[in-house]
This record gives structure tokens, sequence and C-alpha cells, in this order.
């Protein structure tokens, strides 16, 4: 399907977003985001509650529209397709079928009234045109292959019938049930015991790795992150601050605001001692500070932090937005 579209180009990558803009009213909450992810790579979006990771991601997917929300500015590219150029129906017919979403609330995503099997099986009814027994026998498949215990009975089961956990995995049954090239997820572990955090995170590299899936992974969890991403971009206050291979952000942050999410981790020689935090909060997207906008919040913070820094290209696949960023890394 992608292949005939206008723009295509197999060299591309996967996905790529492009100096992405989105306004809410007055409210610019994503400011010039860009990044991109290949073919079974994971890349990890990180930033506290609010820094406009998952507006991105609903931006990406088509879901941000008039009147409550805008895209000012940018492009979302599948191998040099741009999403938000396309017809709608053309845009529709790639949902599912080339990128998916895995939301965070996974009871608000599924249709509480219809069985998840029906809601699955619609999927290749409408996509594939297969007939009802072909596709209720395909979404059977898909449940079985998130490990729903006795899918062929559970398909007919409704959304509240199913634990946290579970749900989840129907969410992703969903999103994996076409076969995507590209699967956003968003907060897929949040609510979940680490236990079953555990469990969902390795049932999303046993799909990649089978599949050759991208996998955008949103979240604030630091300790998701060392374990299953490839590169890693932090976002706060709806900019991106920084972007790096997973290895050398751990070992070397080259932004303050980075430095501080790794501080706030617990580490078992810390036991006992108060958690360390980052003081104030972030600017209020209608209303944001002139200058960085991390800089009433940053100890490295000086008089060239009052002009907003430009990212900088600071190794293969490293880019920081600091002015202090030799300091921070200590080069």
């Amino acid at each position: 399907m992608i292949e005939s579209l206008p723009g295509f180009d197999p060299a591309a990558p996967l996905l790529a977003v492009d100096d992405l803009h989105v306004e809410f009213g007055a409210a610019r909450v994503v400011n010039g985001v860009g990044y991109a992810v290949e073919a079974g790579e994971t890349l990890a979006v990180l930033g506290e509650s609010g820094s406009g990771k998952s507006v991105t991601a609903r931006a990406v997917m088509g879901l941000v529209r008039p009147p409550r929300g805008r895209i000012a500015a940018g492009a979302v590219r599948l191998r040099g397709v741009d999403l938000l150029r396309l017809p709608e129906e053309s845009r529709r017919r790639l949902k599912a079928t080339t990128i998916a979403m895995i939301f965070q609330d996974a009871l608000s995503a599924l249709n509480p009234v219809l069985p998840v099997g029906f809601q699955i099986a619609e999927l290749f009814r409408v996509h594939r045109g297969l007939s009802r027994r072909e596709a209720r026998t395909r979404a059977v498949e898909v449940l079985d292959l998130v490990r729903i215990p006795g899918a062929a009975r559970r398909a007919g089961d409704y959304p509240h019938q199913f634990s946290g956990g579970m749900r989840q995995r129907v969410g992703i049954a969903l999103a994996i049930a076409l076969d995507p090239k590209v699967i956003i997820a968003d907060e897929p572990t949040t609510a979940l015991d680490v236990t079953v955090q555990a469990q969902i995170m390795r049932l999303l590299r046993e799909i990649q790795r089978e599949h050759g899936t991208a996998l955008v992974l949103i979240t604030h969890d630091m300790g998701v992150v060392a374990d299953v991403a490839d590169r890693v971009v932090v976002m706060y206050a709806g900019r991106v601050m920084e972007q790096a291979p997973a290895a050398e952000v751990y070992a070397r942050p080259a932004h303050p605001y980075t430095e501080a999410l790794l501080g706030a981790i617990p580490r078992p020689h810390l036991r006992g001692r108060p958690l360390a935090t980052i003081p104030g909060a972030p600017p209020d997207p209608a209303d944001p500070d002139s200058g960085c906008r991390f800089r009433q919040r940053c100890s490295y913070a000086w008089e060239a932090c009052e002009e907003e820094p430009e990212p900088v290209e600071i190794g293969p696949g490293r880019r920081t937005a600091c002015h202090a960023w030799e300091r921070v890394s200590g080069r």
C-alpha cells in the first residue's frame, strides 16, 4: 500500500518526525520535535508528564484535530511518504496496516460494549476483506500470540472481564494484528505491577524480533529504557533536549535535565535516603519562559541560558540543546 503513494523512498527512515509543532489554542505544546526510527529499532521517548511525548505520538497517528488542537507545522514521514499531506482515506488505510499505536489505558482504548475478539476481527474484515468466520479465526490466533490463556473462549469476553495486564495484551493484539511496520507504545506498562510490566515488555520485544518492527516507546520509566532501548530522545516542555544512543545517555548525559532524570532513579545502595528530585515545575506552555525552558530548574544555568539553545551535534548520533553541555558531560 505505502509503496504506491507519492514520495515513497525505500532508503528513507521507516518513521521520521521532522520539526513538528502542535498547538492547543494559544498553547504550543510541541515545539520543533524531530526524531527517526528504523526497522527493528527501539526508540525511547523520555520526559516528565506534560513534556509533550504523548501529544507528539497522537499527532503522528493523526489524532490531533481541530477545533481542539492542530498541527501548526512539520512533517511525519513513513519511508518518505508525508502522512500529514495524505488524503484522509489513504491515511486511514495506513493505520493498523503500517503504523499502529498501543494506548496507555487499554480499558479506555477498547470499546466496552463489544467482545474483544469482535474488535480484532473487524480489522481483518475492513483491511483484509475476510469473512466473519475467517476474521474470528485470525482474531483468536492474535490473542493466542499475545499469550491470552484460552484465547478461543476469551475472544467472546468484554474488556471489563479482563485484568489490567490482560487488557494491555488485548491492546497489543489490536496493534499487531495486521503486522504493522511501526508500533508506538504510549506508556504500555502504566499502573501494572512490576511482574506484569516485565511480561508486557518481554512480549513486545519478542514481537519486534519476530517481525522486525520499529518500536517507539513513550515512557518516564528510566529502568525500562535501560533494558530495551537502542536510542533515547529526552523531551521537556515540548522540546527535544537530548538525543543519543541509550548506552551513552546512561554513561554520560549531555543535558542537565537528562542528568536530573537519571539522578532520580532509585538505587539499592541509596536505600533509606530521600530520593533526588528536580526542584520547581515545568513552564506554562501558553506562556513559556524566554531562553532555555529548563533554566529555572537547572543548577548549571548561566547568562547564556537567557537565549534558547539550538541543538548541536556533539558526536555520532548525539545531539543536545544546552549551552553548558560540556560541563554536564565532563568534557
